[in-house]
């Protein structure tokens, strides 16, 4: 397992440092989407996944481990988020950010540790496609849930299923860093 460790780090860092990148390029105009808007722009990634699936055909060049990247990206959005006050000031600096950044991936982490540990690598042996189909079902529960005006009953919350997002899109990027899965 402690491949496994290394190689969620390494994904992770490489997400991050795409996050860190663009949040100097473009400041954190991110912080003006709604909890509807960031599930929009996951579904939007996950539904390009699956055309790539289906299809295997791009026009404008982007590949699924990037939209993978940008996955992990917009559920550490979501949870940041979800965490700060929505009339705390829009701009954050870079080092808040990453502090931010750190902290949701930390629990994310914390999460897959628990959950590996219960189930015993079984995302090993699943399929990419089975990893964007629980994503996109993770992205319309978020859907209804903002619908229910983030009440639920006895489900999961919003945050529960961006952590979930988040490694889902991670484990499938360790598959495809082992050549397991199709880039």
């Amino acid at each position: 397992m402690s491949d496994t460790y290394k190689q969620y780090d390494s994904a992770a860092r490489a997400c991050r440092t795409i996050f860190i990148s663009k949040t100097k390029d473009y400041g954190t105009s991110w912080r003006v989407l709604r909890t509807i808007s960031i599930a929009d722009q996951l579904y939007i990634k996950a539904k390009r996944i699956r055309t790539l699936q289906e299809t295997d055909v791009t026009k404008v060049g982007e590949d699924k481990a990037g939209e993978f990247r940008a996955m992990v990206n917009y559920g550490v959005i979501g949870l940041i988020q979800l965490s700060i006050d929505p009339d705390a000031a829009e701009e954050l600096t870079v080092a808040e950010t990453e502090k931010q950044y750190d902290a949701k991936m930390a629990l994310a982490r914390e999460t897959m540790t628990a959950k590996n540990h219960d189930y015993g690598e079984a995302w090993r042996d699943m399929s990419q496609e089975s990893f964007t189909d629980l994503i996109l079902m993770k992205i319309l529960r978020v859907r209804q849930i903002v619908a229910n005006d983030g009440k639920t009953l006895i489900s999961e919350g919003i945050d529960s299923n961006f952590i979930d997002i988040i490694n889902y899109s991670l484990f499938a990027l360790i598959l495809i860093g082992e050549g397991l899965h199709s880039a």
